[in-house]
């Protein structure tokens, strides 16, 4: 059987190179091992899975059912960028603002922050659900195009598993004061990236209302 009858292989490159971009690897380095500072080894590697699953599950259902839930909730992609970059930012500000210590203080301490922030919106974000939703859309529904959208989504998860699950190692190499340092630095670029999502969405909701003739 011919694979490219099964996976269109210039989606395939497509979603993942897009999505690699888009959720960066490297950068939820320091954001891991700032929310996950205090947990035990053990702890951090369940975290990094249960982060992974997460943000494929969430990642799964908007390729799949996206368009009709924002459609059947009347929300805009606009207002989904505004209130995950909202959220990135409050995450932030503790991380720049917080106790001082390697962990945020997220005032539950029995809220699981590999489900919440770290799972969605940091890795299933608003930008990696609208690059699969438009991945979708460009495979026109057909076998490849599920097929290389699909692995796509896997790979990319292989990916950030990986770089969280080795960032363990990382955290022992560093030491508390080293994971402080990241600590702070990961909450400024946390934050950098939480203002660029909210505009993001506000200028997509500028033009949108342009094209609508709204304004």
């Amino acid at each position: 059987m011919n694979v490219g009858s099964i996976i269109d292989a210039s989606l395939l490159a497509t979603t993942f190179t897009t999505l690699f971009v888009i959720m960066d690897p490297a950068g939820t380095i320091p954001v891991f091992l700032a929310l996950t500072g205090s947990y035990s080894k053990a702890d951090q590697r369940r975290a990094a899975i249960q982060a992974t699953v997460t943000s494929f599950g969430v990642i799964l259902l908007f390729a799949v059912l996206g368009q009709y839930i924002l459609r059947f909730l009347q929300i805009s992609m606009e207002s989904l960028q505004l209130s995950g970059g909202v959220l990135l930012f409050l995450v932030a500000m503790e991380l720049l603002m917080g106790n001082g210590g390697t962990e945020p203080d997220t005032g539950d301490r029995n809220v699981n922050v590999a489900l919440v922030p770290l799972g969605t919106p940091l890795l299933a974000g608003p930008g990696a659900i609208v690059a699969v939703m438009v991945s979708v859309n460009q495979g026109d529904s057909t076998v490849p195009g599920w097929g290389a959208v699909i692995v796509a989504v896997v790979l990319m998860h292989l990916v950030m598993w990986a770089t969280m699950r080795f960032s363990v190692e990382l955290a022992r190499f560093l030491g508390t004061g080293g994971v402080m340092i990241l600590t702070k630095i990961s909450g400024l670029l946390l934050a950098a990236i939480a203002t660029q999502m909210i505009m993001n969405g506000v200028f997509a909701f500028i033009q949108t209302s342009r094209e609508a003739g709204a304004i």
